[in-house]
């Protein structure tokens, strides 16, 4: 993360890069019709084992927005809510809910346990050490409590890609998993997962649910965001912030999402399926929000690398694939100001032409989604790196 401080409070933590693969953009808000305390513990996969220095840091908005914005909107804040207690834990091999006896930290927050959040509020936790066997998962357990009704908290809607389980209560602190019940369409997280390490380069990958890995299988990391991240080892960080339903308009916005990928050193973009889409955006429209959101990174940070990607198929007809070829021709043959790079993703999961508009039957995750399945994640993640390779400076 960069030096300067920005518009929602991140600040240097240069030492520390993202400790995952996981995406935990939020692109939904908690709602319910009176107070609550509950406790989340999910499973992760950390890009390293062994004694990590960890960090955490957490923004209190929603990233994109979720179908048509009825019940959460890009840049939307978050409520008061409070953090009573958060652990790091050993999970052992297998995610089933318990952690292993005796290896519990607690996170802190400017050397407290509880952290009142304030709506729209950004913020770092202390470094919690832990040391985490290879092969082990990383549980993190924390418990929220509501300050009134209404809307609260953000978090992710999309299918699990993880293994995580909720309770009523303030239960962060308990080892078993006694009480406990398997989330679905639940991601309770907070936004940023650091641990201590010097990198080359650190990648941050703006897309929607192609990009997070939605339909992929669940701890299987086989989406391409987390394929690319393995190639290409942990001398680079990737900060993975696909978010399910995302489009560039939420980014355009310059809030709360593009606020994080601002903090890249380069940033690869892939957005447009939901603008052509559930938005109902046109070609010119599009493109003007994608060189907007180049030229906001730039303005940022103009160092900052920009990858641009072409958007993928998504099986579009009519006017919808008219515009998602104009779209694309114009990035392959004219990339906005600024673009440093093109990707093709497109022609990676595309059908020959003329059917390039269709994914290739063989990636969809099943015969009626367009979304890329691991078998696609590896062909992508194949492509971008040979692609990467040969092309960085």
């Amino acid at each position: 993360m960069h030096s300067q401080e920005n518009q929602a409070g991140v600040f240097s933590q240069s030492e520390y890069t993202s400790a995952m693969a996981l995406s935990t953009a939020a692109n939904y808000i908690m709602n319910w019709a009176e107070p609550f305390t509950h406790t989340y513990r999910t499973y992760i996969r950390l890009r390293e084992n062994g004694r990590l220095a960890l960090k955490f840091w957490h923004s209190n908005a929603v990233d994109s927005t979720w179908d048509m914005g009825l019940e959460s909107r890009g840049s939307e804040p978050g409520g008061k809510w409070s953090i009573e207690a958060a652990y790091i834990a050993d999970g052992g091999l297998e995610p089933d809910g318990t952690v292993i006896p005796g290896t519990q930290v607690p996170v802190t927050f400017s050397d407290e346990a509880e952290k009142q959040v304030a709506p729209g509020e950004s913020f770092w936790s202390d470094e919690a050490v832990l040391d985490l066997p290879e092969g082990h998962y990383l549980a993190f357990t924390w418990t929220l409590r509501t300050a009134a009704p209404g809307k609260s908290f953000p978090y992710n809607v999309e299918g699990m890609l993880v293994t995580a389980y909720d309770t009523p209560g303030n239960h962060a602190g308990q080892e078993s998993n006694a009480a406990f019940s398997e989330s679905d369409k639940l991601l309770v997280l907070p936004s940023y997962i650091g641990y201590k390490k010097k990198v080359h380069k650190k990648l941050v990958f703006l897309g929607d649910s192609i990009t997070q890995g939605v339909r992929t299988a669940k701890d299987g990391y086989s989406y391409w965001a987390a394929r690319i991240a393995e190639g290409l080892g942990t001398g680079y960080g990737l900060w993975n912030l696909g978010s399910g339903w995302g489009r560039a308009y939420d980014a355009a916005t310059d809030g709360a999402w593009l606020n994080k990928a601002k903090q890249g050193d380069e940033v690869l973009i892939v957005l447009g399926v939901n603008d052509l889409d559930i938005g109902k955006r046109s070609a010119a429209e599009l493109l003007a929000d994608l060189s907007h959101i180049v030229s906001l990174i730039k303005e940022a940070n103009p160092e900052a690398g920009i990858i641009l990607g072409t958007v993928p198929p998504f099986n579009f007809e009519g006017e919808r694939e008219e515009a998602w070829r104009r779209v694309n021709a114009q990035i392959l043959t004219a990339p906005p100001a600024g673009v440093n790079r093109v990707f093709n993703i497109a022609a990676v999961l595309s059908m020959p032409a003329p059917l390039d508009h269709r994914v290739r039957a063989e990636y969809m995750s099943n015969t009626d989604d367009p979304h890329p399945n691991g078998t696609a994640g590896r062909a992508v993640a194949d492509a971008f790196l040979e692609w990467y390779r040969e092309t960085v400076g």
